[in-house]
C-alpha cells in the first residue's frame, strides 16, 4: 500500500471519528497530530493525511455544496457518514491537489468505499466524483 493511500485512509479516520463523535474536525486533527508525533513508524503518510484533513477543513463549505448539487436525491445527512467522508476527501484532491489525476482520486475513492461501507457506496461514490470531475479542469 503507498503512502498516499494509508494517508487518505489515516484523513478518512479523522474525518469519520469528527462525524461520528459530532466534534469539530479541528479538534480531530489535533488528537491525532499528537498521536502522530509519538509514532514515527508511521511518519510517511502523516503529512499528507494532514494535508487533506487541513484542505477539507478550508473548503468544507464548497466541498459539501458540490455533494449536495450532484447527489441526485441525496442530502448530506442521508449518506452513511463514511460515504460523506470519502466523498470530501475525493472532492478536496479532485479541486485542490493538481498533483492527483482525477482518475486516481476517483479509483482510491471508490476502493476505500469498497472495503469500508455499503455494497452500493462504491458506484454512487463513482458517479458522483465522476460528474463532479467532469466540471473541473485537469
Amino acid at each position: 500500500m503507498s503512502a498516499r493511500t494509508k494517508a487518505r485512509k489515516r484523513a478518512l479516520d479523522i474525518l469519520y471519528v469528527a462525524d461520528i463523535r459530532q466534534i469539530p474536525i479541528d479538534d480531530a486533527l489535533v488528537a491525532e497530530t499528537q498521536r502522530a508525533m509519538n509514532e514515527p513508524e508511521r511518519s510517511s503518510s502523516w503529512g499528507y493525511a494532514r494535508d487533506i484533513v487541513q484542505g477539507v477543513i478550508e473548503h468544507r463549505p464548497e466541498i459539501d455544496e458540490l455533494i449536495e448539487t450532484y447527489s441526485q436525491g441525496w442530502t448530506l445527512q442521508r449518506m452513511p457518514t463514511i460515504d460523506r467522508a470519502i466523498l470530501r476527501i475525493g472532492i478536496w484532491e479532485l479541486s485542490h491537489n493538481p498533483d492527483i489525476p482525477h482518475p486516481v482520486a476517483i479509483s482510491e475513492a471508490v476502493e476505500l468505499a469498497q472495503s469500508l461501507s455499503t455494497d452500493d457506496s462504491a458506484s454512487f461514490v463513482n458517479g458522483l466524483l465522476a460528474r463532479i470531475a467532469s466540471t473541473i479542469s485537469a
